[in-house]
């Protein structure tokens, strides 16, 4: 059996990496961080988000959703990104959906032999005996452009591209602080994590980078 756990910032690559081990070791995987923005779509999608008692309500949508079908664009949205960050800092809401996330790491072991998590606290809290843990990161400047490209925006103006993009690192800072402070569960990696830097390299070499860790072929 084996079980990875991947934590890191937005736009690191935690989640391409989660998904690429997924499809080469054929095990399932599941990213954390949609479960909180399927909660946040909903809220969204019922005009709930001004509400005193969103924790109320984000308690309920977790305790009633599916998490199996996670691939839809809405919950890609930047208010949907928005709106989860804000709520994952409730310990009650963390709590239903860690539970949840064990139900999907026993089902995936027993079925498969193994699963991949990736989100904030998966090393730490969800997989804390993880056969492999990495925690990956980047500059923020780094993952403010590939968000900009996320977008796919053409025929962008120079002044309005650098506009976006220190629109998104102040967004992106904002996000690390909350996700690095919070009481519950911070952003921090595990002990025995390895921590891998993306700044300089892409998708397929931080994939061949932690085959090799897993396969036990690093130097």
């Amino acid at each position: 059996m084996i079980e990875i756990a991947i934590d890191g910032s937005s736009a690191s690559g935690k989640g391409t990496l989660a998904k690429k081990l997924s499809e080469k070791y054929s095990i399932p995987h599941l990213d954390t961080g949609l479960m909180y923005r399927k909660i946040a779509s909903e809220i969204i999608k019922n005009k709930e988000n001004n509400l005193k008692n969103i924790l109320e309500i984000s308690c309920k949508i977790a305790k009633t959703s599916n998490f199996e079908n996670l691939q839809n664009n809405e919950l890609r949205t930047e208010d949907t990104a928005k709106i989860a960050s804000e709520i994952a800092v409730f310990p009650s809401l963390r709590e239903i959906l860690n539970l949840k996330q064990l139900e999907f790491v026993n089902k995936s072991n027993e079925q498969f032999g193994g699963c991949i998590l990736d989100g904030r606290d998966i090393g730490t809290k969800i997989l804390p005996n993880a056969s492999f843990k990495f925690f990956i990161d980047a500059s923020i400047e780094i993952r403010a452009k590939r968000r900009l490209l996320e977008k796919n925006i053409t025929f962008l103006h120079e002044n309005d591209e650098k506009c976006m993009l220190q629109s998104l690192i102040i967004e992106i800072t904002k996000r690390d602080d909350l996700d690095s402070k919070r009481k519950v569960s911070p952003l921090v990696p595990a002990k025995d994590a390895f921590i891998l830097n993306t700044s300089s390299i892409d998708a397929d070499e931080l994939l061949s980078i932690a085959t090799n860790i897993i396969e036990g072929r690093s130097k």
